[in-house]
């Protein structure tokens, strides 16, 4: 489990073979705290942390849109120029709460409360609306 965690650490959204998002939980004595992404050590008390898949559903806490294009460098426009898009905070059900780019396709649907699903891949998590059928799995 120590090579397990230790992957984590240095890649923590990087994908894992089960849905979910990496994430640890405090194993310390009446702690246990739920981060993300995964940490060696629990941020309230210290104590070691175990790896922990989270489901990656939630709701929508807050958000914003970025509507103008950062400053170059480091920002590169993708071929097509920048095109504005959403950012928030989703409250997954295990209490974490993760920001990601909300994958919408109209600015105007996003709605704090409205059930997204959470997923990581390599730089900023990325959530989308829930379909009827992934709500409560």
């Amino acid at each position: 489990m120590a090579g397990a965690l230790t992957r984590m650490a240095t890649d923590p959204r990087s994908p894992t073979d089960s849905a979910g998002l990496q994430g640890s939980r405090c194993s310390g004595d009446g702690c246990a705290v739920t981060v993300y992404p995964a940490d060696d050590a629990c941020p309230r008390c210290g104590g070691p942390a175990d790896p922990a898949v989270l489901h990656g559903t939630g709701t929508l806490w807050t958000w914003t849109v970025q509507r103008y294009a950062p400053k170059s460098p480091p920002y590169q426009a993708p071929p097509g120029g920048f095109v504005p898009f959403a950012l928030g905070y989703v409250d997954l059900v295990e209490g974490v709460r993760v920001a990601a780019v909300l994958e919408v396709d109209d600015l105007d649907d996003v709605r704090i409360g409205m059930p997204l699903t959470v997923t990581a891949g390599h730089g900023v998590p990325r959530a989308r609306p829930t379909t009827p059928g992934e709500e409560g799995s």
